[in-house]
């Protein structure tokens, strides 16, 4: 499966120096982890479908094309082992730097919303206290790669990915689906709450892709052609 040693700022040491927060200095997966990846993917428990983690900064104002630059692919897992050893060998969560994302994406779909698997549907988003964010994130993460969320849809639409964002206060988590005109058949976010009972969240929400392009063509009325926004 494709992968990069991706640097995460806030994961760790090199050399014996700190890395700065924006200087690229260690692997998100250490070296040794590559070769157990490998057997994994061989032996393991096959999953339903490929899914591949990313990481990325946000950065206000990016465009589409500067938000993909800073957007990088850590490692596609096709078994429930692959995943393990993906998952064990990044940093957790509560240990990268303010305003950078995971992602868990179906497939070869990127984490945007311009992406053509992603542009017709929306995200559950929650805010989290930082004092469950890993946790969370742990139990979506197993939900999602479980297909545990698949009776909790419409027919026909289905999760294609999960991000967590890091930030000032509390975190965000979003639940990425494929069609946005489904969710009010949908029942997610109870099977959500019934995965961590005892998590209380500061703000729920769902918001459909579409509002980015709403958004985007009221821009170019006033100031010419639209350049696209990314999901945040």
């Amino acid at each position: 499966m494709a992968s990069i040693g991706l640097p995460i700022p806030g994961s760790g040491e090199k050399n014996g120096d700190i890395c700065p927060e924006d200087v690229a200095c260690s692997p998100a997966l250490h070296p040794d982890a590559y070769a157990t990846l490998k057997q994994d993917e061989c032996e393991g428990v096959p999953l339903n479908t490929n899914w591949t983690f990313w990481i990325d900064k946000a950065v206000r104002g990016a465009t589409a094309a500067e938000y993909e630059a800073n957007m990088k692919k850590i490692y596609t897992v096709s078994t429930v082992q692959s995943f393990w050893s993906v998952y064990n060998h990044i940093p957790d969560v509560s240990e990268i730097s303010q305003r950078y994302s995971y992602h868990l994406m179906r497939g070869d779909r990127r984490p945007m919303w311009e992406d053509e698997g992603n542009q017709n549907g929306g995200t559950w988003r929650i805010k989290v206290n930082k004092r469950d964010t890993s946790f969370v994130w742990r139990e979506l993460l197993l939900a999602a790669i479980g297909e545990q969320f698949e009776g909790h849809l419409a027919e026909g639409d289905e999760v294609c990915g999960l991000s967590v964002s890091i930030r000032d206060r509390d975190d965000i988590l979003q639940i990425w689906n494929y069609d946005s005109r489904l969710t009010n058949q949908a029942t997610l976010m109870k099977k959500v709450h019934s995965l961590v009972p005892d998590v209380v969240f500061t703000a729920e929400f769902y918001k459909p892709h579409q509002t980015h392009h709403a958004y985007e063509g009221e821009k170019s009325q006033v100031s010419g052609p639209a350049i696209l926004g990314v999901g945040s």
